[in-house]
C-alpha cells in the first residue's frame, strides 16, 4: 500500500507532536500528581456519574455524590487500617526478640543438620537493643508528627496536592463529555473513522481492566479478611483488606499478604493452627484469584499479562516518579492496541503475504 507525501507528512507531524508530549511530561512529572490521581479516579467513576444522569440527576449533583462517596470510602478504609497496623507494629517490635529465640533454638538445629549451614542469631543484642528503643517505639506517631512539624513546607504541599485532587476530579468529572467531544473535533476528519476506532478499542481494554480488577480486588479483600478471621488470625481484616488492595500489582499482593499473614500468625504464639490456616485461606485465595475471578471479571481477552504489568509499573515509575506508575496501564493499554493494529496490518501488507506491489512506481522503488 502506497502512503503519499502528504499522509507521511501528516505521519511525521503527529509522531512529533507526541513526541513533544511526551518530553512535556516528563518535564511537569513532579506537578502533575494530583491531576494524574484526580484523572484515573474519574475514568474510574464516569459510569456511575452516567448512571445517576440518566435518572435526571444534574451531573453537578450526580459528580458530587460520587466525589463524597468516595472520600468516605478512602476516609473509612484509613481509619479502620491505620490504628491496627500501628498496634500490630508496636507488637511485632515487642515480640521480635522471643520470636529470634524460637528461631534460634529451632531453625538453626535443622539447618545444620539437614544442610550443614551454621545458623546463629544473637537474640541477647536484640533484646538489650529492643528494651533501649522500647519505648521510642512506642512514641512512634508523636515522633512522626514532630518530624511534620519541622518539615512544615512538606506538610502544606501535601494537604495542598489532596485537597486539590477532588477539585480537579470534580472538573473533569463535570466536563467529560465536553472534552471528550473537544478531543473528537480536532481529530482530522480522514483519520476520524480510524482514530475514533483505536480510541475505542484504548477505552474497552483500559475500562474491562481497571474496573474489573477492582472488582477483584474488592472480593479478594473481603475473602481474605473473612477467611483468615475464621482461621482465628487477629489481625484478619488490615491482612485482608491490604492483600485484597495490592492485588491490583500482580504477585506483590499474594507475596506482601501471605508475609503479613504469617508474620501476624507467628506473634500471636498459638501453634501450627493460624499457620495452617493462613496457608489454607491463601492457596485457596489464589486459585479463585487465577481461575475465577480475573478470567471471568477481568477477561483473558485484554492481553495484559501480569509480567507486562509489572514492568510497564517499574518502567514508568523509573522514568516519571509515581505519576508514571499512575498511569502506567492507561500507557500499556494504549500500547497493546497500537501493536495490535500493527500486526493487523503488517498481515494484511502485500510484504507479508508475498505479492507484488500494486503501483508501478512502488516496483520501481
Amino acid at each position: 500500500m502506497k502512503l503519499h507525501r502528504p499522509d507521511r507528512l501528516q505521519t511525521v507531524a503527529w509522531a512529533g507532536v507526541g513526541a513533544a508530549l511526551l518530553g512535556l511530561f516528563y518535564l511537569l512529572a513532579p506537578i502533575l500528581t494530583p491531576f494524574a490521581v484526580a484523572a484515573v479516579f474519574a475514568y474510574i467513576c464516569d459510569p456511575a456519574v452516567n448512571w445517576m444522569t440518566a435518572r435526571r440527576i444534574p451531573r453537578a449533583a450526580a459528580v458530587l455524590l460520587v466525589i463524597l462517596g468516595l472520600g468516605m470510602l478512602l476516609s473509612l478504609v484509613v481509619l479502620i487500617l491505620a490504628p491496627m497496623i500501628y498496634r500490630e507494629a508496636v507488637l511485632l517490635i515487642a515480640r521480635l526478640p522471643e520470636l529470634i529465640e524460637l528461631a534460634d533454638a529451632r531453625l538453626a538445629p535443622l539447618l545444620q543438620s539437614t544442610f550443614g549451614i551454621e545458623f546463629r542469631l544473637d537474640a541477647a543484642s536484640f533484646k538489650s537493643w529492643v528494651a533501649e528503643h522500647g519505648q521510642s517505639a512506642k512514641d512512634l506517631l508523636p515522633v512522626l508528627l514532630s518530624h511534620a512539624r519541622e518539615g512544615g513546607m512538606a506538610l502544606v504541599s501535601a494537604v495542598a496536592t489532596l485537597a486539590l485532587i477532588p477539585i480537579v476530579m470534580f472538573y473533569l468529572l463535570q466536563e467529560w463529555p465536553n472534552i471528550v467531544q473537544a478531543l473528537r473535533d480536532t481529530i482530522p476528519r480522514p483519520m476520524l473513522a480510524s482514530t475514533t476506532r483505536v480510541l475505542g478499542n484504548i477505552d474497552s481494554v483500559l475500562s474491562e481492566f481497571l474496573r474489573g480488577q477492582l472488582s477483584v480486588m474488592l472480593i479478594l479483600a473481603a475473602y481474605y479478611s473473612l477467611g483468615l478471621w475464621i482461621a482465628g488470625l487477629k489481625f484478619a481484616l488490615p491482612v485482608g483488606v491490604l492483600t485484597g488492595l495490592l492485588a491490583f500489582i500482580p504477585f506483590v499482593g499474594f507475596g506482601g499478604g501471605l508475609l503479613l499473614a504469617v508474620l501476624a500468625a507467628l506473634l500471636q504464639a498459638e501453634g501450627w493452627s493460624p499457620l495452617l490456616g493462613v496457608g489454607i485461606v491463601f492457596g485457596i485465595g489464589q486459585l479463585l484469584e487465577s481461575y475465577v475471578l480475573t478470567p471471568y471479571l477481568v477477561g483473558e481477552r485484554i492481553g495484559l499479562h501480569p509480567l507486562a504489568v509489572i514492568f510497564a509499573l517499574m518502567a514508568f515509575g523509573q522514568l516519571f516518579g509515581f505519576v508514571g506508575m499512575l498511569v502506567a496501564l492507561p500507557a500499556s493499554a494504549a500500547i497493546l492496541v497500537g501493536w495490535r493494529e500493527l500486526r493487523e496490518a503488517w498481515f494484511a501488507s502485500p510484504v507479508y503475504l508475498g505479492q507484488p506491489p500494486s503501483d508501478p512506481d512502488d516496483a520501481q522503488r
